[in-house]
């Protein structure tokens, strides 16, 4: 189905997206409940999130705001569509694979201005400084993932054919990479990179990691969605929550208030050790923030029409989508 940006849509986009908007509610008002579902359990990549509830962003917008964890058993863009949430995240694919469908999907902030996905590797043994280094090497893969997706993507932009490497079908064990028996394993630079590297460190080892951003293909991560519905029946409260939910992000991420960030994470997240955290947290700061003088939450229009291109290109959505209808860009509300 075709998505078309109406008068009411963008009617909705200038109200919310005013700068320096901030909703201040009476102590005896009744708060509004909404539901906002994440992509995946609590960690470090919803740090914002999280510190927007807890230090009360949410509420002082008027809103009562239930941050549920995700996971592959909860679909944000289906609860959203079926109305059992207001406001979710989701990748760029998710939301072009809705929207192919027919989803009343928008986009309202981008959180990630670099995709946090890489492949790390071992120099050592197998030396890498550019793609054609790939070449009669083995590389980990999460067939049906955006692992696959951006790692095809790559092969095409430096014209390798599937042919000249070897992939290999990835599972949550780690021992074919530290074995070597497979020489770049996808991994997220703010998770999982931080604990194999401290691994490989104690070991002896070098590391490094191959960035798909800095060879030219940009895979949007998460975003912040709602429905069409949501952005043009109940503007106010979108402007709300985004205004809350960024003013979050933007405090989370700030050195000065890492203490609290990290206390905040160890009470969701009781298996990653503190110093962890604190690296992760560092990393995701490093992924998040956007280039100076640029609000936090920026959509990046250029990387999603590159998305849009990688997916059709790979026949995983139709081409010619509306990519500029799906994002709601402009200012980003600043407290």
């Amino acid at each position: 189905m075709s998505v078309h940006p109406g008068s009411n849509l963008k009617h909705a986009a200038a109200i919310f997206l005013m700068a320096g908007f901030l909703f201040a509610c009476g102590t005896n008002e009744k708060l509004e409940e909404v539901n906002y579902r994440l992509k995946w359990l609590y960690n470090v990549s919803t740090v914002g999130d999280l510190y927007a509830d807890a230090r009360g962003h949410f509420e002082r917008n008027g809103l009562k705001v239930h941050v549920k964890p995700g996971g592959p058993e909860r679909d944000a863009l289906k609860e959203l569509e079926l109305g059992h949430a207001q406001f979710g995240v989701a990748s760029a694919d998710q939301v072009f694979r809705a929207v192919a469908k027919g989803a009343p999907i928008v986009v309202l902030a981008q959180l990630f201005q670099v995709n946090p996905l890489n492949w790390i590797y071992r120099p050592g043994r197998t030396p890498f400084s550019s793609p054609d280094d790939w070449k009669g090497r083995t590389i980990g893969v999460t067939f049906g993932g955006n692992d696959e997706t951006i790692l095809r993507a790559l092969l095409a932009r430096y014209r390798i054919a599937e042919a000249e490497v070897d992939l290999f079908s990835v599972r949550y064990d780690y021992t074919p990479f530290y074995e070597g028996r497979v020489a770049f394993w996808p991994i997220y630079l703010n998770a999982q990179a931080v604990i194999i590297g401290d691994k490989l460190s104690r070991a002896g080892e070098s590391f490094g990691f191959v960035s798909p951003d800095r060879l030219g293909v940009k895979f949007v991560a998460n975003s912040v969605v709602a429905t069409r519905q949501m952005v043009e029946r109940h503007p106010e409260t979108v402007k709300r929550f985004l205004a809350a939910l960024l003013q979050g992000w933007r405090e989370a991420l700030d050195p000065q208030n890492e203490e609290q960030a990290v206390r905040l994470l160890a009470q969701v997240d009781r298996e990653t050790p503190e110093a962890v955290v604190r690296r992760q947290l560092a990393v995701t700061r490093e992924l998040m923030l956007p280039a100076a003088g640029v609000a936090f939450g920026k959509i990046d229009l250029d990387a999603w029409r590159q998305t849009a291109e990688i997916m059709a290109a790979q026949r995983l959505i139709p081409a010619g989508l509306p990519v500029e209808a799906m994002l709601v860009t402009g200012p980003k509300p600043m407290p």
